[in-house]
């Protein structure tokens, strides 16, 4: 047998899937399962979306897109922009991709030099480390704790630059910990790394899931920032595959290059059906989801808090929340397993995000139905009493 590649060895697994193997090992002996485990929305795609994916099929539109996509979709994209953000950007410099992963791969193969550092902040997302490692770069996480959210500061920057540094990841809201980076917080990172010449990719595919004021964006504050998006979360596509990156111009002709050769272009059933994302009966259908989303939120953080979690930021994005667990044990993978068996309440634990004190913390998904939630939090509540 051939030998794999010695920098997979690198790429860790989720542990949350030994977790959710015993999961479904419940569930098939029949006990019943509460998956707080989960990011990914419980709403599919509104019929509006589903129709135009239906019409598309009918009328044979099924065969290749160029390589940066369909570019009626890049247009909605444009406008979506400026006026949901107030910021203009030429379609031009939008590039639809498979899923916000292979938006992160065209990236970090564009941008990372063999070896080159990332700047990343613990907790963060497995696989946007993993997306570095896998092109030959490298992650570097920087401990991020509550006291700022969770999330990188120009401070972070000055401390952990080094000549090995090429740029910084961030993401807003995150996760697990569904904080957002503050405007003037990001205005500083960007002038930090401007500075040392860095790139700056902003991973923005939670940024619809915002709760607590209006969304905001990297564009509206550089033109010189990479930024990840997709139609996953907010327009609820998640198996569709489809994203998208918004590039400084001159990056462009290089993520075509690169989307030419590894994928040839995205799905063309999902781009045509994506369209209707943006005529208003969806956007009327998604902004509903966005205050269920926000009705769970205000259910989940107090409910947590009355059984003893620690929850020392409040989320005001995603559907995360990053909860302290230490009252109950020093160590979150085996207090999750324990409360699997126990309640059948599946939660995910820290070790996925990093290293910074992951036997503290737990990732709570709020991404189902508010009476699976109360369900959830009663069962909890009996067991940790």
């Amino acid at each position: 047998m051939p030998a794999a590649a010695a920098r997979t060895a690198l790429i860790e697994p989720f542990y949350v899937m030994e977790v959710v193997k015993e999961a479904a090992e419940l569930a098939a002996a029949g006990r019943s399962v509460i998956h707080l485990s989960i990011g990914e929305p419980d709403f599919t795609a509104p019929e509006p979306v589903r129709r135009a994916a239906c019409a598309a099929i009918e009328r044979g539109e099924t065969q290749y897109t160029g390589a940066l996509g369909l570019e009626p979709l890049r247009e909605r994209i444009a406008d979506w922009y400026a006026t949901r953000f107030g910021c203009r950007v030429d379609r031009q410099r939008i590039v639809i991709t498979a899923g916000a992963s292979g938006a992160l791969l065209l990236t970090c193969a564009a941008l990372l030099e063999r070896d080159a550092e990332v700047l990343m902040p613990d907790p963060s997302y497995p696989c946007n480390r993993h997306f570095a490692t896998a092109l030959g770069g490298r992650a570097r996480l920087v401990p991020c704790g509550p006291d700022q959210r969770f999330q990188l500061t120009a401070t972070d920057v000055e401390a952990n630059w080094s000549d090995a540094t090429g740029g910084i990841l961030v993401a807003s809201p995150s996760n697990p910990t569904g904080t957002s980076v503050a405007p003037d917080v990001l205005a500083q990172l960007i002038d930090a790394v401007g500075r040392r010449n860095g790139f700056v990719i902003s991973d923005e595919i939670y940024q619809g899931l915002s709760y607590d004021g209006p969304p905001t964006s990297a564009l509206q504050l550089s033109d010189e920032t990479v930024v990840i998006n997709s139609f996953s979360k907010y327009f609820s596509m998640t198996g569709w595959r489809l994203g998208w990156i918004v590039a400084p111009a001159a990056l462009v002709p290089v993520l075509e290059k690169l989307a030419q050769n590894l994928y040839i272009c995205p799905s063309t059933i999902a781009q045509h059906a994506a369209l209707a994302c943006f005529d208003e009966a969806a956007i009327g259908v998604y902004e509903q989801r966005r205050a269920e989303f926000r009705r769970r939120r205000d259910f989940m953080v107090p409910a947590l808090r009355s059984l003893g979690f620690g929850i020392p930021v409040v989320p005001d994005g995603a559907f995360y929340i990053y909860a302290d667990v230490s009252r109950f044990s020093g160590d979150s993978f085996e207090f999750v397993r324990a409360l699997l068996r126990a309640t059948g309440v599946c939660l995910v634990p820290g070790k996925d995000f990093g290293d910074a004190s992951p036997e503290r913390y737990v990732r709570v998904s709020y991404a189902t139905s508010l009476e699976r939630l109360e369900e959830a939090v009663e069962r909890m509540r009996g067991y940790l009493g």
